[in-house]
């Protein structure tokens, strides 16, 4: 019937090296952490790329100080018409 114990002649399977063991989850975990950050993202260079875009605004706007005139303007309403300040 069914036998807990390889046959005497049999040699049971070798085990893995740990180091080739390590890599192959390290890469799973890697492939696994891809997939969950494009999960529900149907072009995934796209969001890449405007992520990348916006990185480059933010850095440059912060190298570069604020803007000479305070970047707002106010804008007073007439009944006749609009005149910004």
């Amino acid at each position: 019937m069914g036998m807990c114990f390889p046959c005497p002649g049999e040699s049971a399977p070798p085990s893995p090296d740990p180091e080739e063991k390590r890599a192959k989850l390290a890469e799973a975990a890697e492939r696994r952490q891809k997939e969950a950050a494009s999960r529900g993202i149907l072009d995934v260079r796209s969001v890449e790329e405007k992520r990348k875009k916006k990185e480059k605004m933010e850095k440059q706007m912060a190298t570069s100080g604020p803007p000479a005139e305070g970047g707002l303007r106010e804008q007073q309403y007439s009944s006749n018409s609009i005149t910004s300040t």
